[in-house]
């Protein structure tokens, strides 16, 4: 490619199943969703290509909606979706690609997590919802210990050790927690500005000790009011957890192709 060449910065809507990745990031000797569709681009662009995510997920972590973007010489190239979900895995596919000048991670002013819990055990759920079978749990104590968060700002008690995070600052912007008594199944949900590493993991295996009663409410506010540690703490395992909306202000990804 001439250096003169002009460059485009596309975006691109994918969704994937984590479960058989060892994350979103590039890892080597890994297989990562990155890595995934790096190749899987470059091949239907016909050009080396290298994108850029709007988050890193875990291994194991799914997302119903996620946002990269890369920089290519070529045009879209003609039946792109077809022919990059043909090459893709079954487990990732591609919604949608446009041009758009945003940066996918730094640019991105909104997240939101879905946590999924079952507590009778099913095989259809099997790597897409955490199976807890040790009730009763006090879901009161959990909604009220949920709710707290919304009245803070520093979420380091939730931040996992060694993080490379510059700030443990988090605006929340939601939180909402619900429990079907019929289908034996909890779900959760979390939206923010952005989110420390390992963070809402963290924070569900947190309100699960306090539905366990192992961690009373008081100490839950205790740790946050002193950005403490917890007497216990527990990560919820990864197959539960997806990321499920990101948000950018004046966002261009109206069209597709």
């Amino acid at each position: 490619m001439e250096a003169s060449e002009k460059m485009t910065r596309y975006f691109v809507e994918i969704a994937y199943k984590g479960t058989q990745y060892c994350g979103w990031q590039f890892q080597p000797d890994k297989v990562s969703v990155q890595s995934t569709i790096d190749e899987a681009l470059s091949t239907i662009f016909n050009e080396k290509i290298a994108c850029m995510g709007c988050g890193r997920t875990d291994s194991g972590v799914h997302a119903s909606q996620f946002f990269l973007h890369f920089e290519a010489g070529n045009p879209i190239p003609e039946n792109f979706l077809n022919r990059i979900n043909k090459f893709l895995p079954k487990d990732i596919v591609v919604y949608k690609i446009f041009e758009c000048d945003k940066h996918a991670r730094y640019d991105a002013t909104y997240r939101a997590y879905d946590y999924f819990v079952h507590f009778e055990k099913n095989p259809f759920l099997e790597g897409q919802s955490f199976f807890f079978p040790y009730l009763p749990l006090d879901f009161d104590k959990m909604q009220t210990a949920f709710e707290m968060l919304n009245h803070y700002t520093d979420f380091s008690p939730f931040e996992k050790s060694k993080s490379s995070s510059r700030t443990s600052l988090c605006r929340i912007y939601k939180t909402e927690m619900k429990f079907n008594e019929t289908e034996q199944k909890m779900y959760l949900h979390i939206a923010a500005n952005r989110f420390l590493r390992g963070m809402v993991r963290r924070v569900v295996g947190a309100l699960i000790m306090v539905g366990k009663e192992k961690i009373s409410l008081q100490e839950f506010k205790e740790v946050m009011d002193t950005q403490g540690k917890f007497n216990i703490n527990i990560s919820a395992p990864a197959q539960g957890l997806f990321l499920s909306e990101v948000r950018y202000e004046n966002f261009c990804g109206l069209g597709s192709v």
